[in-house]
């Protein structure tokens, strides 16, 4: 079971989602700068994590990796989800905590998903092999800008494909 993701691999893994595409450390890198102050190996060591971890698959091209999420957020949330209820010592009651801190809006997307697998299940297939489609960000939040393509200069080796500390 999946163990909540720490602040900084959050931080990493939610650009890494919002962006869906492969990045390279230097792209997630400057992007967290615009927050933070934070050193290279820092956020390389970060997404090696993932990497050992399975949240992120890697692709070595030229002397950079690029990494992919292996899972939509969606997933991560639920199994998150799963794993709390699954542990609890009473989950009917936990089910009920959980609702009562729900908003009218999670309330309603609750009931909308409920429906969603209520129908899949009358049809006489499994359960939705595709949760609906999450929002790209909170309502009310400004949509994730990419990054600018970075521009390294020749024989750059800060990406390396390499575990870090060699």
């Amino acid at each position: 079971m999946p163990r909540p993701l720490g602040e900084l691999e959050d931080a990493v893994m939610t650009r890494v989602w919002q962006w869906n595409r492969p990045v390279t450390v230097r792209e997630v890198l400057e992007d967290l700068q615009q927050e933070r102050s934070i050193a290279y190996t820092t956020v390389m060591t970060v997404m090696d994590n993932l990497h050992q971890k399975g949240w992120v698959r890697r692709e070595a091209e030229g002397r950079a990796y690029r990494y992919t999420a292996v899972s939509t957020r969606a997933a991560y949330s639920a199994a998150l989800m799963n794993e709390a209820w699954s542990t609890s010592d009473n989950p009917a009651a936990a089910l009920v905590a959980f609702f009562g801190m729900m908003s009218a809006e999670q309330r309603e997307a609750l009931r909308d998903a409920v429906r969603v697998v209520q129908h899949d299940g009358e049809s006489g297939g499994e359960a939705a092999a595709e949760p609906p489609t999450e929002p790209a960000a909170e309502p009310g939040a400004e949509p994730a800008a990419e990054p600018p393509a970075p521009q390294e200069a020749e024989g750059d080796s800060a990406e390396r494909p390499q575990e870090p500390g060699r």
